[in-house]
């Protein structure tokens, strides 16, 4: 198939288009720079250069292509509302650039359903929910009503791996910087995780055996306790772990805060039972508890 990737340099989007190459997979990557053109003409992929901000761009990328896989997302945290808006945008431009028949596949995330629960791909993110990352399915849903074949893949918090900016990273960070490395309350709350190389395989299977408005979870781990994650970044870095509470959670997180006290408990059976996904790669805490993460 001849696939359009947004996202194609990044950490996730990357690692899907040597996937789908290696699969025999055609590809057409989105590149923002002149060094991400680079980088991703060297992995045997065509190169569409434009960015999210610019829909005209993203129409005549997907033009022509049998389907479509979003992982670009602006992750300026400042600007977070504004930056869920855009996604929402692209989302409504690419759909109208595909029309039916052809699969647009989303990137949403897990922590946007509901806790206290194990969270399956049966479940609709509440609309009532005041996360503004809620945008992306929203698109994906207003698009499939009018046809789109578009299939939702669900991210945990951590996809982590070699080359890894997200979350685990600015934990690594606070603990460098504020001389602890922490958790909140007893730290019993979960991140569901997945390594970025069992995410692009299933993608690949989302695109070949997915099916129109089904949404799939990236889940390779249901549920990592922050504690655990707390606990090797302050062996690793020879720095006191201690919880926290009250005025002290938001003194170190700061805005990263609803983020460390999520207990996202997610499962991802049903995607696995549907598309024979069997995640391979190593599991959150032995990925991490490698030199690599905390190379400076």
């Amino acid at each position: 198939m001849r696939v359009f990737v947004t996202g194609a340099t990044g950490f996730v989007g990357s690692a899907i288009v040597r996937e789908l190459i290696g699969a025999g997979h055609e590809v057409r990557g989105l590149a923002r720079s002149e060094a991400g053109a680079r980088a991703l003409a060297e992995t045997g992929a065509a190169v569409h250069r434009g960015d999210l901000q610019d829909l005209e761009s993203l129409r005549q990328g997907a033009a022509g292509m049998d389907a479509v896989i979003h992982t670009a997302f602006i992750h300026d945290f400042s600007r977070f509302k504004e930056n869920c808006e855009v996604d929402r945008r692209v989302i409504g431009a690419l759909a109208d650039a595909l029309g039916s028949g052809r699969p647009l596949i989303v990137t949403s995330g897990t922590g946007l359903l509901p806790s206290g629960r194990l969270a399956t791909e049966d479940d609709e993110v509440p609309a009532s929910a005041a996360i503004p990352r809620i945008a992306s399915e929203q698109a994906a849903a207003e698009a499939s009503a009018r046809g789109v074949d578009v299939r939702v893949v669900r991210l945990p918090p951590s996809v982590h791996g070699d080359g890894d900016h997200g979350f685990v990273p600015l934990l690594i960070g606070l603990a460098r910087e504020k001389g602890l490395s922490a958790y909140i309350g007893e730290g019993g709350n979960v991140w569901p995780a997945v390594h970025r190389f069992d995410a692009a395989r299933l993608y690949r299977l989302v695109l070949e055996k997915g099916t129109a408005g089904a949404r799939f979870h990236g889940v390779a781990e249901d549920g990592v306790p922050f504690r655990r994650i707390a606990e090797v970044i302050g062996r690793r870095l020879n720095l006191p772990v201690m919880s926290l509470s009250g005025e002290d959670v938001a003194a170190h997180f700061g805005w990263f805060a609803h983020f460390a006290g999520i207990d996202n408990r997610a499962t991802g059976h049903k995607t696995r039972d549907a598309l024979s996904w069997r995640p391979e790669e190593a599991g959150l805490i032995e990925d991490l508890d490698r030199p690599a993460y905390f190379a400076t």
